[in-house]
C-alpha cells in the first residue's frame, strides 16, 4: 500500500513537471463530457496536457480544485484545497520538526481513482506528500 502511495506520487510529479497549457477545443469530447458531468455548474476552467492525461483547474464555491483526466475520459485524481488546519496532525508536527521556520503556504486533499487520499502541504517551493494519516511520503520541488 505504500509502496504504491510513493509511486503514485513519484507520477504525479512527472506529469506534472510536464505540464502544458492547451484550449478548451483540444480536450477530447470525451474527456470534457466526464467533467461536465461530474461537475455540471462550474463554467470557468483552464485546461493542461499532461503526457497523456487532462488536467482542469477551477474553483467551486470558492474552493479551488484539479482533477486530472485520462484520453478516455476516466477520472484518475481529484485535488481538493483544503485549510491548513484540515491537514493531519502528523503532517503539521512533521513540518514543524523537519522544516522549522517554514510556514505551509497551501494545502490540499487528493483522492485517487481507487480512493485512496493523500495529503498536499506546499511550502516554499516544495510540496510535502503525506499519506491519510499524515506519514511523510516523499518531497517534490516545484
Amino acid at each position: 500500500m505504500k509502496n504504491s502511495a510513493i509511486l503514485l506520487a513519484a507520477m504525479l510529479t512527472v506529469a506534472f513537471a510536464n505540464a502544458q497549457k492547451i484550449q478548451d477545443k483540444d480536450v477530447p469530447a470525451t474527456v470534457k463530457t466526464t467533467f461536465q458531468k461530474q461537475y455540471p455548474d462550474v463554467k470557468e476552467v483552464k485546461w493542461e496536457k499532461e503526457n497523456e492525461n487532462f488536467e482542469v483547474e477551477f474553483e467551486l464555491k470558492e474552493t479551488e480544485y484539479s482533477v486530472l483526466l485520462d484520453a478516455s475520459g476516466n477520472i484518475l485524481e481529484t485535488e481538493v484545497e483544503i485549510s491548513i488546519d484540515a491537514l493531519p496532525s502528523n503532517a503539521k508536527d512533521y513540518v514543524s520538526k523537519n522544516h522549522s521556520g517554514q510556514k505551509i503556504k497551501e494545502a490540499a486533499k487528493i483522492t485517487d481513482a481507487k480512493g485512496t487520499v493523500t495529503y498536499e502541504a506546499e511550502i516554499k517551493g516544495i510540496d510535502l506528500i503525506f499519506d491519510s494519516n499524515g506519514n511523510f511520503i516523499k518531497e517534490v520541488k516545484e
